[in-house]
């Protein structure tokens, strides 16, 4: 496994008030820099929960809104990365062909807003002991399964933190990527 310099763990608290900046987050609602383009679900038709927000590196404003089918109704296929019942939502950018999406800018969520501290990750605090970061490589609990095309990791987020619970199935992680030219996502989890 390599990680690059640029690789920072995912340090979470509960947040005091609403976290209402483009900046990296879990739970709470989206802060979108554009109009809302909050994803349906394929087979429900219903809205996606909102797992989160990245703030994605370069010049300007610029982020990627994570979501998934999720609530009371079992929808199988959240782990596929185009099965249209998840979805990495890059702004500016645009939306996968296999997306639907509303204008409605609030929506469900996993959780309250859980603030998220950038922390340098040096090569023996990657790997063992924490799963949740931005940049640098992913670490795989199966086999690499990259997005079809031709795609760079972004993130690796652990389905079972101490302040949320998201079902990426038993001790599951999930992966989020850009595209080449850094306008569409693709996210894709995997389990134990």
């Amino acid at each position: 496994m390599t990680i690059s310099e640029s690789a920072r763990r995912l340090v979470l608290s509960k947040a005091d008030a609403p976290i209402l900046e483009p900046v990296t987050k879990l739970g709470g609602q989206p802060v979108w820099v554009d109009v809302p383009q909050w994803p349906l679900s394929t087979e429900l038709g219903t809205p996606m929960m909102f797992l989160g927000q990245f703030r994605l590196p370069g010049e300007g404003t610029r982020m990627a809104y994570l979501f998934m089918t999720g609530g009371e109704d079992f929808v199988d296929g959240t782990w596929e990365s185009e099965g249209g019942e998840n979805a990495l939502i890059v702004q500016p950018g645009r939306v996968p062909s296999f997306i639907a999406v509303t204008g409605e800018a609030e929506g469900p969520t996993m959780s309250e807003d859980l603030a998220v501290d950038l922390m340098p990750a040096g090569p023996a605090e990657l790997g063992e002991g924490w799963d949740n970061r931005l940049g640098g490589s992913p670490t795989w609990l199966q086999d690499e399964e990259y997005p079809p095309g031709d795609w760079s990791f972004l993130f690796q987020l652990d389905g079972s933190d101490e302040f949320y619970d998201v079902n990426f199935g038993d001790a599951g992680v999930g992966y989020g990527f850009l595209s080449a030219d850094g306008r569409e996502g693709r996210f894709l989890w995997q389990c134990a």
